[in-house]
Parts: structure tokens; C-alpha cells; sequence
């Protein structure tokens, strides 16, 4: 169950000079993979896949204040370009509506005024619609929550360049805003992450999944860092090549895919019926050995003793070729 609070914003915009090409990056942080939009429904996606008992509830609980948090932020960033699109000068408007000032409209997202009147889209910087697939729930408590922490860190810094693009003291209060709430939400899920895990060890989360038996996990390789450089290299001993692991649960080591004994793929030539040769009629491309091969076809052509036809039809000459 979900509550609209009137025409009230969670935070105050404010725009002194207005702009448009600003206006065009501010999309990125409703429509693109760094944006709010993508939160908002990731967060929303994980609650609503989360077990409904009590074991889970403070997390369903955290995880849908956020989601509805992150729709205000939408509707902040949607405020700011509607503000810098529609308080922009009149002439500019003009130019634009008129067709006649190209470089406006190569600032301005063509679609912000063909589509929705000068007003913000669910698109990126670019103009590219929102993409479901940028949303991450993977019904694992643990993965999503690693998950959210990358997305709020990339939301922060998306914010943090925003920031660094206008002199405008009223969208830069609001992105000081937004991310002062980003630094909150690296955090919050950073504990949860933590919370899930053994108190006296934050790391006994990982391997996640951790659910999975050690004992049919392949025990040579899932330590072992592998250098795949052409020329082998000896170990460069970094803290993820020799030492305890952060899990707790093994030493990593340092194996180069040279050390490695390399296996034959052993795919087969497709079926027939694929029709994936693409070799000429009697050519097969994909023989065995790597070679193409003629294959001997016995074709029977019938020809008739001359190649034009006989006129059986008698005929009589009247003396005038006719």
C-alpha cells in the first residue's frame, strides 16, 4: 500500500538560470543505468521477492522505504528538467518551435519537445528509453544487496559529475542533496550485508552463494587467482594471490592459464537442417580436418540430339518466303 504526499517534493529545486542542454543531462539520472528510476525498481523488485515472514521483514521494510524514496527522487530530478526546459528564454522556445536554430535542438532532446512538450522522458542523456534489464533482483538477499551497493555508487557519481557541470546554485543544492542520500543508502546496504553474515566475521557471507557444498565446488581452482598474460608471469604475491581468503575459507594462489593442459572443444558440424554451411553445393565447409572437401556428385543430364527444337509442322514455300 502506497501514499502520495500532495504536490509537495521531498527536497526543494530550484533553478536560477535555466538550460536546456542541462536539462538534457539531467536525464541520466531518471532513464539511464545510473538513475533513479533503475533503484527505484530494483529495490521494489527485491521486496516483493523476499520471503514474507519475520526473519525477513526489516529488510522488506528497509528495502521498500527506499524504493518509495527513490521515486521522489525521480520526481526531483523530473522537476529540474521541466524547470530548465520550460523557464528557458522565449526566443529559444521560439527557435525551437520555429525549427530554425539547429544547435538548439542538437542541445536540447529533440524528443523532450516531440514528444512530451518540453517536458522530462523516462530516457537517458542520449534520448535511449529506460531499460528493464538494468534492474537486479536475484532472489538472493545477499547477491542484491551486493548488487545495490555498486548501483548506489554509480548513482553517486553520476550525481557527483552533475554536480561539476553547472554553476547553477540551485541544481547544485539539490544534487548535494541527492548525494548526501546516496552516501546513506551505500551504507545502509552495507549493513544489511553485514547483518546477514556471521557478527563476528562481516565476510562469512561470501562465497555467495554460500548455500552451494564446498565439497562439489571444483577445490584447485576456487582460490586460485589465474593470469591469462601471453608471456607467464611469476607471482606478483598481491594480497588476492597469496594469503588467507576473505571468506575465511581458503588460501589463494597464483596459476597462470599457460599451466593449464587446454581441451579440444569437440563441437560437431550442425545438422543439415540448420542449413549453417556456407560453403557452394558440393563444397562442405565443415569437414573434420579444417579443409574443404569436394564431394563427387553423379548427376544424369539427358540432352536431345540438337539443341533446337525440330519443326515437325510441313510447311509450303509459295515462292515468296512465306
Amino acid at each position: 500500500m502506497f501514499y502520495h504526499e500532495g504536490d509537495q517534493l521531498q527536497y526543494k529545486v530550484e533553478v536560477e538560470e535555466p538550460d536546456p542542454v542541462f536539462a538534457k543531462m539531467l536525464q541520466e539520472g531518471i532513464g539511464g543505468v545510473e538513475g533513479e528510476l533503475r533503484v527505484a525498481l530494483q529495490y521494489m523488485a527485491q521486496a516483493i521477492g523476499l520471503p514474507k515472514t519475520e526473519e525477513f521483514k526489516p529488510y522488506r521494510r528497509a528495502l521498500i522505504d527506499t524504493a518509495a524514496e527513490e521515486f521522489g527522487h525521480i520526481e526531483m530530478y523530473a522537476t529540474a528538467i521541466h524547470k530548465n526546459l520550460q523557464g528557458a528564454p522565449v526566443q529559444l522556445k521560439e527557435d525551437v518551435l520555429d525549427g530554425n536554430d539547429y544547435a538548439t535542438l542538437a542541445g536540447l532532446q529533440p524528443r523532450q519537445f516531440l514528444s512530451s512538450g518540453l517536458n522530462p522522458l523516462f530516457v537517458d542523456a542520449n534520448g535511449a528509453p529506460f531499460n528493464g534489464n538494468y534492474v537486479v533482483a536475484s532472489g538472493n538477499l545477499a547477491a542484491d544487496m551486493c548488487a545495490n551497493i555498486s548501483a548506489e555508487s554509480t548513482g553517486r557519481q553520476l550525481a557527483c559529475r552533475l554536480y561539476e557541470m553547472t554553476d547553477d546554485s540551485g541544481m547544485k543544492d539539490m544534487l548535494a542533496y541527492l548525494i548526501a542520500r546516496d552516501t546513506m543508502h551505500q551504507n545502509q546496504w552495507v549493513q544489511i550485508l553485514k547483518d546477514l553474515a556471521d557478527p563476528e566475521d562481516p565476510w562469512d557471507v561470501f562465497p555467495i552463494p554460500d548455500s552451494f557444498p564446498d565439497e562439489a565446488e571444483n577445490q584447485e581452482f576456487n582460490y586460485a587467482f589465474m593470469s591469462t598474460n601471453l608471456e607467464e608471469q611469476p607471482d606478483p604475491e598481491t594480497p588476492w594471490t597469496t594469503g588467507k581468503s576473505p571468506d575465511d575459507e581458503g588460501t589463494f594462489s597464483y596459476t597462470t592459464q599457460q599451466d593449464l593442459e587446454g581441451y579440444d572443444p569437440g563441437i560437431q558440424p550442425s545438422k543439415p537442417e540448420t542449413f549453417n554451411d556456407p560453403s557452394p553445393q558440393g563444397e562442405d565447409a565443415f569437414a573434420g580436418d579444417g579443409e574443404n572437401h569436394t564431394e563427387t556428385e553423379t548427376k544424369t543430364h539427358t540432352e536431345t540430339e540438337t539443341d533446337t527444337p525440330t519443326n515437325t509442322t510441313d510447311s509450303t514455300d509459295d515462292g515468296d518466303g512465306k
